[in-house]
């Protein structure tokens, strides 16, 4: 029988030797109580010392340890630390982001609180390595007109009810009553079971008291990458489930904005007279960029960088 109270922290990594003990002390360091936790990693065959590090943080602390998962596929990890788990909170976390001292301590009050099937805190957006380049990125990932109205990244005056959190604590009955993570979603495999639990009647709230530290992509080849990868798997998230209940509208705009440029100068082609149609909405879209990088520009962020992340972000 599980103990009440009692947490099991997942976390999936691979290739996460640059972050991997960041994130292993700031749990350490939390306010957990080590004999009411359990600490597991599962590993995607990592080919760096992910596991080695690991592996030394087990021999000073038990309630850490590690699996493996030969397909390497991040839902896969999730559920296999799901399903190897035996309490009764289940935080399902990334190797690549830090935790502050009271993230558990003050997400398990609360889920218990509301009576919620998840809750999460705010994602604070952070660079290894700081440069210029690298501040302008982390500044268009915590805007608005670069991320939309994600609460979790923007943050919040209170506790409010949301569709989807980062890192979120999740009671084991949510799990048995909505189903573990779908393993066909590469990506977007959270935000499609969180909506899947707003979907059939469960409640997710957002804590922005509670805070985490996300190291985002600090250049702009990776950036674009990484948000590519976002876009096609938003595609994909629709396709594999049947449904674009499994995704919230915002996760949808930027191909939206995508197209509103495409197609006026494909049509154009066609019909001379759209390529005015085309010129205004570039024009005005530039003109949106340069304003929003100009009243962010500080001194640690340089202006025309700023429009290369807004750029970077958008039309990746």
């Amino acid at each position: 029988m599980m103990k009440k109270d009692t947490i099991s922290i997942i976390i999936p990594c691979l290739n996460e030797e640059y972050y991997i003990a960041n994130c292993i002390e700031s749990i350490i360091h939390s306010d957990i109580n080590p004999n009411e936790t359990e600490l597991i990693f599962v590993d995607g065959n990592s080919s760096d010392k992910t596991v080695e590090i690991i592996n030394k943080y087990i021999q000073k602390y038990p309630f850490i340890q590690v699996l493996s998962n030969p397909k390497k596929f991040t839902p896969i990890s999730m559920n296999m630390g799901i399903k190897a788990s035996t309490e009764e909170y289940i935080f399902v976390l990334s190797a690549h982001a830090k935790y502050e001292k009271n993230y558990f301590s003050k997400l398990l009050e609360h889920i218990k609180v509301l009576s919620a099937d998840c809750v999460g805190g705010v994602l604070v957006t952070e660079v290894k390595n700081k440069n210029r380049k690298s501040n302008s990125i982390k500044a268009i990932m915590t805007h608005k007109f670069g991320v939309g109205n994600a609460s979790f990244r923007t943050g919040s005056s209170a506790i409010q009810e949301v569709d989807t959190v980062a890192f979120g604590c999740y009671s084991k009955e949510a799990f048995e009553k909505y189903g573990l993570f779908d393993e066909r979603l590469i990506r977007n495999q959270d935000i499609e079971l969180n909506k899947r639990i707003i979907n059939g009647g469960g409640k997710i709230y957002l804590i922005p008291q509670v805070r985490c530290t996300y190291y985002a992509r600090d250049n702009f080849r990776d950036l674009a990458k990484n948000n590519y990868s976002n876009g096609f798997w938003n595609i994909l998230t629709a396709y594999y489930t049947k449904t674009l209940n499994s995704l919230s509208l915002r996760h949808f705009i930027p191909l939206i904005f995508l197209l509103s440029l495409v197609l006026p100068i494909l049509l154009s082609l066609l019909i001379p007279q759209m390529i005015w149609m085309a010129l205004f909405s570039l024009s005005s879209y530039l003109a949106l960029v340069i304003i929003i990088s100009f009243n962010l520009k500080k001194s640690n962020n340089n202006f025309f960088y700023l429009i290369g992340s807004f750029l970077t972000l958008h039309l990746s």
